[in-house]
């Protein structure tokens, strides 16, 4: 029997020591902004995936430790999460209930479309409607309000719309579900457990342990 395609979403979160070998082995890595856990939560990156507003894609776009990392001169994909037109639309909103955050929606967009064709990588924005699937999905579980979902979730949904990856297992690492005040994580991990239940995702440290258990 065909073992199913291995999709591994790497966060940027502490993984165990056997982690790498088996991140490295599936059939996509998909990694976040800074890649924090390279090297201990393995080296192989196909796509990173960067939050293309507000300060942290300015910060990236800015820094050429990023731009040269071995992580992103990896990658042969950089997926922006952030549709800018919704970003536009949340922008006026966020002005008046979280004016703080009046950076949040700086779109930079065109900045990683333009540093991934000169580095000859493929560019994707994740759309719209993919976001706006996720809070209706996240709606089932009452969260608390909250600003936008966090990039880890919009991938996971991302994959789960597209029906290239209709076949394929989703093997989330490095996710601790928490984070940033205004990401709702604790009915993001609600929904991770449904996905769970429903086999098409698996935690990673579930996958270990199996492995563990039938090499004992």
């Amino acid at each position: 029997m065909t073992r199913a395609r291995r999709i591994m979403i790497v966060g940027n979160g502490d993984v165990r020591a056997e982690a790498a070998a088996v991140i490295d082995a599936g059939d996509l890595v998909i990694r976040f902004n800074g890649s924090r856990n390279f090297g201990p939560a393995g080296k192989r990156t196909d796509v990173v995936a960067v939050c293309n507003t507000g300060r942290p894609g300015a910060q990236m776009l800015a820094d050429p430790q990023w731009r040269d990392s071995e992580a992103v001169s990896a990658a042969r994909e950089i997926w922006s999460i952030r549709d800018p037109e919704k970003f536009a639309r949340l922008q006026p909103v966020l002005a008046v209930s979280h004016p703080e955050l009046d950076d949040f929606c700086d779109d930079y967009t065109i900045g990683f479309a333009q540093f991934a064709a000169a580095r000859d990588k493929q560019h994707r924005v994740i759309p719209g409607a993919v976001h706006e699937a996720l809070d209706a999905a996240l709606s089932t579980y009452r969260p608390a309000p909250y600003v936008v979902p966090s990039s880890g979730m919009l991938v996971i949904q991302a994959l789960l719309s597209d029906p290239k990856f209709d076949d394929a297992l989703l093997v989330l690492a490095g996710f601790g579900h928490g984070g940033w005040e205004w990401h709702p994580f604790d009915a993001e991990r609600q929904f991770a457990d449904h996905l769970v239940q429903s086999g098409r995702l698996v935690r990673l440290d579930t996958l270990l342990q199996s492995s563990l258990s039938q090499g004992a």
